[in-house]
């Protein structure tokens, strides 16, 4: 049976889309055992308390080397954000398990205690006070608790990283592509998006091992902890760079500045992961461009504020 969402307006639209002036709650859906970058996005959250409210965590699934399927995904998801909490000391943000399948079909959500726990939370805000819901993996879990509940979708706003540019040749991003069903549902149903795409916008954020070495490794523990975890992702870091595609999501709630969008038309995602566009789509913002430097030297400076140390100082 079809699921009937609510339609905002657009008026209502662009001014939820609007880049928050203060304080928001926030709850991080994150699939976090999958790459190295979403530990980098985790632990910037836990650093922006001015700005960010992280009110739980959620472990999203995943299927590549990396796991035996969606469910292992997100089991080892789930126990890498309880390691990070530990090392941050805040083992006070709960933690939630998330979907074990991704969604058989459009219209059939995932039952899960991250779906619940975020059906739950949005319900108790305000729609002039949403929820910002961040979203750093497939996007299996949100698109489950608008399902169960399309209510929620006039109390939240989603800021979520998948596909690639709407310029980009094709949209086949792992995040977008490992739940084909849910990542439609989240362009279709009307909810508040953001969306920053991978290839052409998140890309721009390249570091080296010889950066992290400089201005993350000194920064205690947990600096340690992101050094090895950068270290260990290639045995050969000669003329190597990599993405840390997560902490997008994050920067764009802590200084939209650095993460410049437009409003847009939702695109339509076609079966052969290309994007279709229809101007009588509802509106989404869309990022278009990331400055790498600065988002780097917030990280990078909360990192060491953190440990009382001098960020441009690498000699400490």
């Amino acid at each position: 049976m079809d699921v009937q969402f609510p339609v905002l307006s657009a008026d209502e639209l662009v001014r939820k889309l609007e880049a928050p002036k203060g304080k928001v709650r926030m709850v991080l859906d994150t699939d976090t055992f999958n790459e190295i970058d979403d530990q980098f996005a985790v632990i910037y959250a836990l650093l922006s308390p001015e700005k960010i409210e992280l009110q739980a965590l959620y472990a999203a699934p995943f299927f590549n080397d990396l796991s035996t399927g969606p469910k292992d995904g997100m089991e080892k998801s789930f126990q890498e954000i309880n390691r990070i909490l530990k090392l941050m000391d805040r083992e006070d943000i709960p933690v939630y398990r998330g979907s074990e399948a991704y969604l058989p079909s459009a219209h059939s959500p995932v039952h899960s205690d991250a779906a619940a726990n975020l059906v739950e939370r949005a319900m108790a805000c305000e729609p002039e006070d949403p929820l910002y819901v961040a979203a750093i993996g497939a996007i299996t879990n949100i698109a489950s608790a608008i399902l169960l509940e399309p209510g929620i979708i006039e109390r939240i706003v989603v800021i979520w990283l998948g596909g690639h540019a709407l310029e980009w040749p094709d949209t086949r991003e792992f995040n977008l592509a490992q739940d084909i069903h849910a990542s439609r549902i989240l362009l279709d149903c009307g909810v508040p998006l953001v969306l920053i795409p991978c290839m052409g916008a998140a890309s721009n954020l390249r570091t080296t091992l010889s950066e992290i070495r400089d201005y993350v490794k000194p920064s205690g523990e947990i600096g340690e902890y992101l050094y090895e975890t950068y270290r260990n992702c290639k045995e050969d870091h000669f003329a190597y760079s990599r993405v840390i595609w997560d902490i997008s999501v994050i920067a764009w709630l802590n200084q939209p500045g650095f993460v410049p969008s437009r409003l847009t038309q939702s695109p339509r995602l076609a079966g052969d992961f290309r994007w279709s566009i229809d101007s009588s789509r509802h509106l989404i913002r869309c990022a278009s461009y990331i400055d790498r430097d600065a988002v780097f030297h917030d990280l990078f400076s909360k990192l060491a504020n953190r440990e009382g140390r001098d960020p441009s100082n690498n000699d400490q």
